[in-house]
């Protein structure tokens, strides 16, 4: 297809627009079995993907489904939603677009598998909920594109691993369907391609022009960034100067609580009350579109935000990016920075904001490997088991199938491409028995076998159970909380339940951006008031708390090798000059350790640079042998470059703790008996369907899953220690939770080269480590303020002292 239809061209012409070169290159491939198109924020993407779509649709014939558009975020295929409409009306053209998403009405989905619309858009988890249907075949009668948005996003996680699987078995019931796949940041195009692809057939990529290089710099304060932690309060001035000079100013923040933090302080600042709003995850779902339609509207002149805002949504009137704190990842930095002038061959313009010290060191590299083009990413893996228990019992809703057939569509799609007929067998004696320890409980007794060789459900009625546990999304154990009304009040959002249990009436915390007084719990809401004149507590929201890429740690090292800084503040500059001075700057080819007194305890710290959930695991596996050894170890603490280290003995020979085999060995003993594995394994026990979190008429909250799933995980440490599911929790926690493989890459980058430092004096590099958040607990005024002695006194003995 080469010609556009009268109706779509004429709609062009009339705006003065010219149909970009990718757009007419996505048409021409519209025949492709796959594409995956690599095109800059604001190039026009997602028409490029519909072009073919509107092209085929414009004659009207089509009946029923034609096109599925699957985002990551609901909110993203709202606004693709609101976007595609309005100029397909324009046009004239007979097509019917809908959403389906967790929001969508029962009445409203329960029509739309009746009256399937022309185009659908929807997620991996609603995709998934379709496909197990017993009308499924004619539910996707007729489907001819499926386009996969910010593919990058989905890749990264278990719920495109899912996703892939629901192609698989859309391919099966639509041989011709064809696949795009659209992105702005692709580290590594052709594994993506290979991801996307319906094995053995390929899948071609299209590069658009990247347009102009971003306008990203590090915003200058007046303040120096603290040593330590991950608030940035010392740039509220600063942010709130752009906010004054900007339309729309997007605040991006890593963590949840960071946002709340900022944002409370951000308004205490705001003197002339511009509005401005906050956005993220944990939030009430009728808060959040408040804020989007303001957002579209231009009635705000700043959000802040989380990775909520991260993906493709078309803000227009968006003309600044703020990130605050270290971005842990230029794919992710690159992502945030297209929110702004969401126009093609418009630069987009972002600022950095280092929180702490060492940050400004990372913003730096970040910085750097933006403007050079460069993204990072990790290594893909092969397709979670977990993951495919699900769809396997998925499929089995749908109605029964032939063994053989479901292994070939699994097999096609590329996480799972090089999956073996033994690994998928055991996947399905699992869904069916619930493996040799679990095979006499009939609520595991899931499938059986047909004497034509067909499996099925063993018990239709179970199906209604699968369908309501749909997902492999990992939701903390959250609580709703509302405000305390004899009915029922607004909802506010949500808080994890371990923060609730700390909560005493009286206490107050910050949600949505207002602090509120905790008043009880009733019938697992949290109940409160508003309450704005106390200090609040910071509500733990769920969310991912990122560690620094592999690639950024590299660029760091490297910046570090430089004898030329001048592109760093001189305050860094002068820190790092002082560490030189002192000991030593980290290397990339060797493991730097400083040992040192300090208030009558030993220290040891270790820059290993592998990010902070190999650091934690570093640190927990280093105090083990030094236990071991002698050494007397009595704590740790943990940031994404180092493991401070402190006990009663010196380290002098620091070669036996870094024998890979024995830390190894160290790792297994300590993951056997540890709430890492439980944890490990109540998420991969959920996704693969052994624990219910959602029952008819009831679900189960935090503590009663973790009940179930303790019991679960210690007999089958004791009876079956070989079952499926112990396999795949200690692939998950290695992989996750622990991050051992950046240890092994770490041992390997360093090959034998350890120096070890004796100083007679803390390090400056190391001196912000005592610092971190969570090694003191601060409770109030009186324990903030002995803090700031304490760190007062740390920066004197460092030598920081002297530093601006």
């Amino acid at each position: 297809m080469t010609q556009l239809p009268l109706e779509i061209s004429a709609w062009f012409e009339a705006r003065g627009w010219q149909i970009h070169p990718h757009q007419m290159a996505m048409l021409a491939r519209a025949r492709q079995p796959a594409t995956l198109l690599i095109a800059p924020t604001g190039g026009g993407k997602t028409m490029a993907g519909f072009l073919p779509t509107l092209a085929d649709l414009a004659e009207g014939s089509h009946q029923g489904l034609h096109t599925l558009y699957i985002s990551p975020l609901k909110a993203l295929a709202a606004d693709i939603k609101r976007n595609l409409r309005a100029p397909v009306e324009e046009m004239g053209l007979p097509i019917r677009i809908e959403d389906r998403t967790g929001d969508t009405t029962q009445s409203r989905r329960k029509r739309q598998r009746a009256d399937p619309p022309h185009i659908l858009l929807t997620t991996p988890e609603s995709l998934a909920l379709l496909t197990s249907y017993e009308d499924a075949p004619r539910i996707f009668n007729g489907l001819r594109r499926v386009i996969v948005d910010e593919i990058h996003a989905l890749a990264e996680s278990k719920r495109g691993d899912q996703l892939m699987l629901a192609l698989s078995r859309l391919q099966g019931l639509c041989p011709d369907l064809r696949r795009v796949g659209l992105s702005a940041t692709v580290d590594d195009p052709q594994a993506i391609a290979d991801y996307l692809a319906n094995h053995p057939s390929p899948c071609e990529i299209l590069t658009a022009d990247p347009g102009p290089k971003p306008d990203i710099q590090m915003l200058e304060t007046d303040t120096a960034p603290p040593w330590a932690g991950g608030g940035a309060a010392h740039a509220i001035p600063a942010v709130m100067a752009q906010i004054r000079v900007h339309k729309t100013t997007l605040i991006f923040h890593n963590t949840r609580a960071q946002a709340e933090i900022f944002f409370r302080n951000l308004w205490l600042a705001n003197d002339e009350a511009l509005p401005i709003g906050i956005h993220h995850g944990s939030l009430d779902r009728h808060q959040r579109e408040r804020v989007e339609a303001a957002m579209q509207r231009g009635e705000l002149r700043a959000v802040v935000c989380t990775g909520s805002l991260d993906l493709g949504i078309d803000w227009g009137d968006v003309d600044l990016v703020v990130q605050i704190g270290a971005p842990k990842n230029v794919k992710r930095l690159v992502q945030r920075i297209g929110r702004a002038n969401h126009r093609y061959n418009a630069p987009s313009k972002a600022l950095l904001v280092p929180a702490n010290r060492f940050e400004v060191v990372e913003c730096r590299a970040a910085l750097e490997a933006v403007q050079e083009g460069t993204l990072d990413g990790e290594v893909r893996g092969t397709g979670p088991r977990d993951v495919l228990c699900q769809h396997i019992l998925i499929r089995a809703c749908a109605g029964p199938f032939a063994a053989e057939e479901l292994y070939r569509e699994v097999t096609s799609c590329g996480p799972y491409s090089g999956l073996t007929r033994d690994e998928f067998d055991a996947c399905l004696q699992f869904c069916a028995t619930g493996g040799y320890a679990l095979r006499a409980y009939d609520q595991w007794q899931r499938l059986l076998q047909r004497p034509d060789g067909l499996w099925q459900l063993r018990d239709p009625r179970s199906a209604q159970r699968i369908r309501m546990n749909i997902g492999t999304i990992q939701d903390a154990d959250l609580m709703k909380v509302r405000l305390k009304r004899s009915r029922g009040g607004k909802p506010l959002g949500e808080i994890e339940e371990a923060f609730a249990a700390t909560l005493t009436p009286g206490d107050t915390f910050l949600i949505g951006g207002q602090t509120v007084r905790y008043e009880g719990l009733r019938e697992m809401t949290v109940e409160v008031s508003r309450n704005a004149g106390k200090r609040p507590k910071i509500a733990v929201f769920s969310g991912t708390k990122f560690a620094t890429s592999t690639q950024l740690s590299s660029r760091i090292l490297e910046l570090f090798r430089q004898q030329d800084w001048n592109g760093l503040p001189a305050h860094t500059t002068d820190w790092l000059e002082l560490q030189a001075q002192v000991s030593q700057l980290p290397r990339t080819g060797e493991l730097l350790i400083e040992s040192f007194p300090h208030e009558a305890r030993e220290h040891a710290c270790i820059y290993g640079f592998a990010g902070r959930n190999a650091q934690q695991t570093l640190g927990l596996l280093l105090t083990k042998r030094m236990e071991e050894l002698g050494l007397d170890p009595l704590g740790f603490v943990a940031t994404d470059y180092a493991t401070l280290i402190w006990g009663l003995e010196a380290l002098k020979d620091p070669a036996p703790l870094f024998d890979l085999a024995a830390l190894r060995d160290g790792l297994e003993g300590w993951l056997a008996g540890n709430a890492v594995m439980k944890r490990a394994f109540r998420g991969a026990a959920t996704i693969a369907g052994l624990i219910e979190r959602n029952t008819p008429g009831a679900r189960k909250n935090g503590r009663q899953a973790t009940f179930s799933s303790d019991i679960l995980y210690d007999t089958l440490r004791k009876y079956d220690p070989d079952h499926l599911l112990m396999e795949i929790t200690r692939e998950e926690a290695r992989r996750g939770l622990v991050d051992f493989g950046r240890i092994e890459e770490m041992i390997k980058r360093i090959d034998g080269r350890v120096t070890l430092k004796r100083l007679e004096r803390i390090s400056p590099l190391a001196a912000p480590l005592l610092l971190e958040m969570g090694k003191v607990p601060v409770k109030g005024a009186a324990e903030e303020k002995l803090l700031q002695r304490d760190a007062a006194a740390l920066m004197e003995k460092s030598g920081l002292s002297s530093l601006p």
